[in-house]
């Protein structure tokens, strides 16, 4: 049968007042002179604390057992209810055995006296009623914070499950769009075509090396980016320019996966691109921890179809981190997208949490 461990609290409940119950028990039997008693100090003290550590055990494994059966906070009536019943006659009877044995021994000299066991119960009760809600408050506070650690945990696993879900809906429209744009190619330019195959598998093998996080470092992002834009260039040229002004400190700062990718893809599919009429994208840093993707704006005459996976993509995942700042500005001539720019450490460390979390769980 394995032993209960007791917790710090419970070692504390015994060894704190065990020296005033001591005292107490001992006017009880012997009287107010009753330190002048050799006898006591070398035998009715030191088997107190014996009988006392073997009572104080017991009502820790009582009461480890009823929260063993009964361990949830819907659970907290039953649980006091029964440590009521069962603690008040193990208790008793502690106290009575204790009174009968000292006598029955003779133990330094002492004879039951009239009104003893009656004031040994009521010590007895007194002491039980602060252990055992000192006891059971800490259970429940402790229950507590593991049930909000819980609901975190869950929190974040459903965030994480979520962005999981975002993601698996960028990658097949980022295949898509491009495969569209192969096949285009293919029919005008197969060198160009050739050419724009081999920039996708780098641009695809970068994608699946560095989107295995929901979120990524701004300085990963920007470096995708470019090799994006250069996969773009083999087929529109000189119509797309893309200029990127960040400042350094911002690097380590978080964006979700794919972002730029996403609002760089919306902006050449819903604007004319030729070397005539260049779709110019601008993207930089402002005060705020602030990142702002602008482009022209010079729609083209038939309005490509949208699934509105892009942006609505974008909020999303923002709302599932509580992150506030994400905004769409949009006027005659410009369409921007402001990003708000997350500082890393506490994402980091609440993932890391969740996860170590779960494996406890």
């Amino acid at each position: 049968m394995k032993l209960v461990k007791p917790t710090k609290l419970q070692w504390l409940s015994f060894w704190l007042p065990m020296p005033v119950i001591t005292y107490i028990m001992m006017l009880i039997m012997y009287g107010e002179d009753f330190y002048t008693y050799n006898a006591v100090w070398q035998v009715a003290i030191p088997l107190l604390y014996a009988i006392g550590i073997n009572v104080w055990y017991s009502e820790v494994a009582l009461m480890h057992a009823i929260q063993t059966r009964y361990p949830g906070i819907q659970h907290n009536a039953k649980r006091v209810l029964l440590l009521v019943c069962l603690a008040i006659p193990v208790m008793s009877v502690s106290m009575v055995t204790i009174f009968m044995l000292y006598d029955r021994l003779n133990i330094a000299g002492y004879d039951i006296k009239q009104g003893d066991i009656f004031k040994g119960i009521i010590l007895g009760f007194s002491v039980n009623l602060i252990f055992m809600t000192s006891w059971e408050g800490d259970y429940i506070l402790r229950k507590y914070k593991q049930s909000l650690q819980e609901k975190e945990t869950l929190e974040q696993l459903s965030i994480q499950q979520e962005f999981e879900l975002l993601k698996s809906q960028v990658n097949p429209h980022f295949l898509f769009n491009c495969f569209n744009t192969l096949s285009s190619l293919i029919t005008e330019d197969t060198k160009r075509a050739d050419a724009f195959l081999n920039e996708l598998s780098k641009v695809y093998r970068y994608l699946l090396s560095n989107n295995e996080d929901s979120l990524s470092t701004l300085q990963k992002e920007l470096s995708f980016i470019k090799s994006y834009h250069e996969l773009l260039k083999t087929r529109y040229g000189s119509g797309l320019e893309m200029q990127v002004d960040v400042d350094r400190k911002y690097e380590q700062y978080l964006i979700p996966s794919l972002t730029l990718q996403l609002l760089v893809e919306n902006a050449v599919k819903h604007n004319v691109v030729s070397k005539g009429s260049p779709l110019l994208i601008d993207i930089f840093t402002t005060t705020g921890n602030k990142l702002v993707i602008n482009n022209n704006l010079q729609k083209k005459s038939q309005a490509a179809p949208s699934t509105k996976i892009g942006l609505e993509n974008i909020r999303s995942k923002y709302e599932l981190l509580n992150k506030d700042g994400f905004r769409v500005l949009e006027d005659d001539k410009n369409f921007t997208v402001i990003l708000p720019l997350i500082w890393q450490n506490n994402i980091i460390q609440k993932q890391k949490t969740a996860q170590a979390h779960l494996f406890n769980l």
